[in-house]
């Protein structure tokens, strides 16, 4: 088996750092592997706010949710969907339809796990952080971000301070399909993967935690997450058609 699949399949997300820092050649060689995903159209519709300034850094934490990792890891990026810059040198273009926020998402998803997983590549961890749009509006002026470029997520980076295992994932049966998409699901083996689930959150939690898969979907998904998202969206000039 490759170096790349053994990093990848050990990944781990990390929320506890060392107070060392990245040289800047870890620094520039997480750039570069981040930049060399691919991009719909070549458009590459993606940002990433590098966030050094403490004050700053807190002022951000502060709006998700106060998350201590996103203080103390060496690195925190904000990776942001971007149209601010194609409008810039071809004014002309047109922008605002819900496709371009599709190629802007997964473009970015895509730098995103490059980034940390060339990051692991150098024996760092992280950790992503979906709360950056939990305050959206804030963060936007926070950071300066124009009409035409939104928040997606965060990316803690740094050399861990803890070793935790890593979270199981569905069985692959269970997720790929061949030629289509199957009727029903095998219940037997979401019922083996729910007590597996229970089973790692009991040992990570010494017990403070006992909930299956199923269970935590029905937590997550029981009401809207986010309810201002669309309003966001529209006043930074996405989804408008």
């Amino acid at each position: 088996m490759s170096a790349a699949i053994e990093v990848m399949r050990h990944h781990r997300s990390i929320r506890k750092f060392t107070e060392q820092a990245l040289s800047a050649d870890q620094i520039e060689a997480i750039m570069a592997s981040a930049q060399a995903a691919s991009s719909s159209s070549f458009l590459q519709a993606s940002a990433v706010i590098r966030v050094t300034d403490p004050e700053l850094r807190t002022q951000v934490m502060a709006l998700c949710g106060n998350q201590p990792y996103i203080g103390g890891a060496a690195e925190f990026w904000v990776f942001c969907a971007d149209f601010h810059r194609h409008l810039q040198w071809v004014p002309e273009a047109r922008t605002g339809f819900a496709e371009q926020l599709l190629i802007g998402a997964i473009d970015t998803a895509l730098m995103g796990q490059n980034a940390l997983t060339a990051a692991e590549s150098l024996g760092l961890g992280g950790v992503f952080i979906g709360a950056v749009r939990n305050q959206p509006f804030e963060l936007c002026a926070l950071l300066e971000l124009p009409k035409g470029v939104i928040p997606l997520f965060g990316l803690c980076l740094g050399y861990p301070a803890q070793d935790p295992e890593p979270k199981p994932r569905l069985p692959a049966s269970l997720m790929f399909c061949e030629n289509g998409y199957p009727a029903r699901f095998d219940e037997g083996q979401m019922q083996a993967y729910d007590e597996q689930v229970q089973q790692y959150y009991r040992t990570r939690t010494g017990g403070n935690k006992d909930m299956s898969w199923t269970g935590q979907i029905g937590e997550t998904l029981a009401k809207e997450a986010r309810p201002f998202m669309l309003e966001f969206l529209h006043r930074q000039g996405f989804c408008l058609r």
